[in-house]
């Protein structure tokens, strides 16, 4: 190949290598949307629809789309940053709870309606179109992720990981005990915000067909319409996170995960980089909190728990820290996993061998196992980004190699003692070389 060839064929390769992957999930979005499509249209079989009812119900995979939102912005902290978050599970819930506040009656001493869309019985509350509730959902996120992120982002590691787990526990319980905060209901308690608003959207039916600007409440027309919507803003934090990491902030974010020390000392402002990654990781978790709210209808305190953030790390490791595309594939696959497959694929067990045993009662103990396996065979994660693959990858140093560092060490004391051979030389040589001198002076 020729100079010019190559330079021809240079730009391409970069095309193909760049838009593989959201080609790629474009492509399956696109069939996944077709397939759901026939099925609601009612021109699949009904064996199909049986299958996808039982093995991936729409539902399902809305709640995997807002799984794999939370993961990236966990991503962004720990994939990114290098910052251990074991209480990401609050953004979720506050972002939730926004969603609550702000599209219900639950605020009903008010009546505020700014083209919301609350239902023809409904008179006080207050209703702001959904489009106002994720932005507002994701600015309240991103504010609470720099005030969590101030006091505790001064310490490092196990420290970091303890405190944020904190964090993490007393967020949820300030919304089971919110219900009477000095007279003020701010949660409605163990109760939650039940029901919020319907988002409007394109509803398909197999009776009216395609309608555009409906109430999507609950079902599986409405929920295709929600993939589709729930697909949109999971395109949108994709986005935000891949042009990100090959920013400027995305480079100091990596600098801050490589070495801490050397990021300082080659001017990266440590605090405020580790505060805008918390900040954006934050903003994701508001937008997946406002989805959520709107797959179930509510707002619901139990949904907030500790293992909701245990299983948000575990979908990031195993599809591997730093690669957007891998993590997608981890929340994707485990929101399915935990939800519909693993009782699937134990019911499947029990009707072959006879057994009764309910494999959802192990859900954590595989995860265990899994995580061990992987953190045993493959660190990186089953799609890990480059980086991280090159430096776990790295091979161990052969025999000759050691001795070449040890000598590379000690190098600097072999320079002292050739300086200090060679300051006392001259002066050692000094009467030598003048008995040889003729007293006459040199020839």
């Amino acid at each position: 190949m020729t100079t010019v060839d190559y330079a021809r064929s240079g730009p391409r390769r970069l095309l193909s290598g760049r838009f593989a992957w959201p080609t790629g999930f474009l492509v399956v979005g696109v069939l996944v949307l077709l397939f759901y499509y026939l099925i609601v249209a009612g021109y699949a079989s009904d064996a199909t629809r049986q299958w996808s009812q039982t093995w991936l119900p729409l539902d399902t995979l809305n709640q995997a789309l807002i799984w794999a939102m939370c993961a990236l912005g966990l991503n962004i902290v720990v994939g990114y940053a290098g910052l251990l978050d074991l209480g990401y599970v609050a953004f979720w819930a506050i972002g939730s709870y926004v969603a609550g506040w702000l599209a219900s009656t639950f605020f009903h001493q008010v009546n505020i309606n700014i083209l919301g869309n609350p239902a023809p019985f409904i008179t006080g509350g207050i209703h702001f179109n959904y489009a106002v509730v994720f932005v507002a959902g994701a600015a309240i996120c991103a504010l609470f992720g720099i005030i969590i992120g101030a006091p505790t982002l001064r310490l490092r590691s196990d420290y970091l990981a303890i405190v944020t787990l904190g964090f993490g526990e007393i967020i949820p319980q300030i919304f089971h005990n919110g219900d009477d905060l000095g007279g003020f209901n701010l949660s409605n308690g163990n109760k939650g915000i039940t029901p919020v608003d319907h988002i409007k959207g394109p509803q398909i039916s197999q009776t009216y067909g395609l309608r555009w600007w409906q109430d999507l409440a609950s079902g599986d027309t409405n929920n295709l319409s929600k993939f589709v919507i729930l697909a949109v803003l999971l395109a949108l934090i994709v986005f935000i996170s891949l042009r990100l990491r090959v920013g400027r902030l995305g480079r100091a974010w990596l600098a801050i995960r490589e070495d801490e020390l050397a990021a300082g000392a080659m001017g990266v402002p440590l605090m405020r980089t580790k505060l805008a990654a918390y900040a954006v990781g934050a903003l994701a978790g508001g937008i997946a909190g406002v989805g959520y709210s709107i797959e179930i209808g509510g707002v619901l305190p139990d949904a907030f728990d500790f293992s909701k953030s245990v299983t948000l790390l575990a979908m990031v490791v195993l599809g591997g820290m730093g690669n957007v595309w891998g993590v997608m594939i981890g929340a994707i696959f485990l929101g399915w996993f935990n939800q519909t497959g693993l009782g699937q694929i134990g019911q499947t067990i029990n009707d072959a061998a006879g057994t009764h045993i309910n494999f959802q009662n192990f859900t954590f103990g595989l995860f265990g196992i899994v995580l061990v396996l992987m953190m045993l065979f493959r660190r990186e994660g089953l799609i890990p980004e480059a980086r991280t693959r090159l430096v776990l990858r790295e091979p161990e140093r052969t025999a000759m190699e050691s001795l070449g560092s040890d000598m590379e060490e000690q190098a600097p004391e072999l320079d002292e003692i050739r300086e200090v051979t060679r300051d006392d030389l001259p002066e050692q040589r000094e009467p030598a070389l003048e008995a040889d001198t003729p007293r006459g002076g040199t020839q």
